[in-house]
């Protein structure tokens, strides 16, 4: 969350940063709410203050066997009232966190204006998309002919937005997952297996709850969620900690399962792989001190691209502009691959720097050389999200006759399978 005396200085800045990312928030209410969260606490420090002093006097007229009855009976008053001043407090702190965890993150000053994905801007390009000397297949076409994806199955057990691996396309995913955790282990970043539920707390401290509760699949019983992205259980590793300025920065990464409703999705491409509701991905998360914040950003967004540039997959980078930004990014780049045989983009990572805002949220915070407590800043991005990469393999990598070359890259992860035919 924002800081509140960030809120409290910059009203109208937070107002239009908030406008800008197309969210709405009552900043009035806040500013309302944090006055008399203050007027209220300097009035039971008072009242505290009376009573310790006026308690040390009863403790001398007892002494000195004096009446202190009415000096007790007032302090009794006074007792009471400072109980009823903390419900208050409680009370209006309660009214003021539901406010602050529905403020959105302000974005950075360099990221562009604009009401949607149409405002992004292309940064990057690498490679060059060429179109083939044959008419490629879309992945769904590939899959079935060659018996490797059976969204037909994936409904059945599950539902739509289900769908089924087999044979060398669940051998191609598993290449994926151990090439991507291979090359980024190289760079320093630690494996974490995590579990693939989440506590309100963990969702809350990274900004995926209250804003987007709607879109997570939710156990009722147990109070628990299904996790929509590795970065829950991964940034929370440290909520609640103060870390040692030594320990920054960190560096994880972590496979995991990711299950999203989807709410909201009509009209948008849902065929084939391109938008389910369970997948798998590779997320890489970094904590570091708020002054490498920048420049881990820049490095996080070129390891995720080293998994494309491996794989030898065109893709471009946008910069978000504010209004395609998530709730809790300050900046996000995202990276999108060429795909041959859907003629298009898709997006297989959003790399965010999130600044303090989930710090904030989940109480993570380091200590300086000089002793002192800062919040540290968290970033994360995919390292990359699978089934849209699958679905990029498939299709840039068919050949004419309708076989499915294996990546050069992937080729020590696929059992001895240099192309993928029909039976």
């Amino acid at each position: 969350m924002l800081d509140i005396k960030y809120i409290r200085d910059n009203p109208d800045l937070v107002r239009r940063a908030t406008e800008n990312k197309n969210e709405s928030t009552d900043i009035d209410k806040i500013i309302e709410l944090d006055q008399k969260r203050r007027t209220v606490i300097v009035e039971v420090e008072q009242l505290k203050a009376l009573k310790n002093k006026v308690s040390e006097q009863i403790a001398v007229k007892k002494k000195n066997k004096d009446d202190a009855s009415d000096d007790i009976a007032q302090m009794k008053e006074v007792g009471e009232k400072i109980s009823d001043l903390d419900n208050n407090l409680r009370s209006i702190k309660e009214a003021l966190d539901y406010h602050l965890l529905r403020v959105p993150n302000k974005p950075d000053d360099d990221v562009p204006v604009g009401p949607d994905e149409a405002s992004n801007v292309t940064v990057k390009e690498w490679g060059k998309v060429e179109t083939p000397a044959f008419e490629p297949l879309p992945h769904w076409d590939l899959g079935e002919k060659l018996d490797i994806i059976d969204l037909a199955a994936g409904s059945k057990i599950t539902g739509s937005g289900f769908y089924i691996l087999k044979g060398a396309g669940a051998r191609l995913q598993r290449a994926l997952i151990s090439f991507m955790l291979d090359k980024h282990a190289l760079d320093g970043f630690v494996e974490i297996a995590t579990p693939v539920l989440a506590g309100t707390a963990a969702m809350t401290g990274t900004g995926q709850l209250p804003k987007l509760g709607d879109d997570m699949y939710f156990l009722k019983d147990d109070g628990l969620y299904l996790i929509p992205t590795g970065e829950v259980p991964v940034t929370n590793l440290h909520s609640g900690e103060i870390l040692s300025e030594d320990q920054l920065p960190k560096y994880y990464m972590a496979a995991t399962n990711c299950f999203r409703r989807e709410a909201g999705a009509a009209g948008k491409d849902t065929r084939g792989l391109l938008r389910v509701h369970q997948f798998d991905k590779v997320e890489l998360v970094k904590i570091v001190h708020p002054e490498k914040s920048d420049e881990e950003h820049e490095s996080l967004l070129a390891q995720a691209e080293k998994i494309a540039q491996a794989l030898n997959i065109p893709y471009r980078v946008k910069l978000l502009a504010t209004g395609d930004l998530s709730f809790a990014a300050a900046k996000c780049y995202d990276i999108e691959i060429w795909s041959a045989g859907v003629a298009k983009f898709l997006e297989v990572s959003s790399v965010s720097n999130f600044r303090d805002f989930q710090a904030r949220r989940m109480n993570t915070r380091f200590r300086d050389k000089k002793n002192k407590v800062h919040f540290v800043h968290t970033l994360n991005g995919s390292g990359l999200a699978l089934p849209r990469l699958i679905a990029a393999v498939l299709e840039n990598y068919q050949t004419d006759y309708g076989t499915i070359k294996i990546p050069e890259v992937l080729l020590p992860y696929m059992g001895g399978i240099t192309e993928i035919s029909k039976k």
